[in-house]
């Protein structure tokens, strides 16, 4: 089997020939963009685990975003 042309080349390949700097700054591009797209970094609630209190948890807002409220002073 030859090389592959470099329109294939497969993304694990890609990042194996990044250096570690490049890697992390990758990384920093990915984190940025899953959460502009709404993710979060809250784990997510684990029902099998002796650790999960259900009144510990708190109400999460809708797209995982805080809640907005406009107050109006007279």
């Amino acid at each position: 089997m030859g090389s592959k042309p470099d329109e294939f080349v497969d993304e694990p390949d890609e990042w194996a020939a990044m250096t570690p700097q490049e890697r992390w700054q990758e990384s920093q591009k990915l984190w940025a963009f899953y959460l502009a797209m709404g993710g979060s970094l809250d784990p997510e609630p684990d029902s099998q685990s002796p650790f999960d209190f259900e009144e510990m948890q708190r109400a999460v807002p809708p797209f995982r975003r805080a809640g907005l409220h406009l107050l109006r002073r007279h």
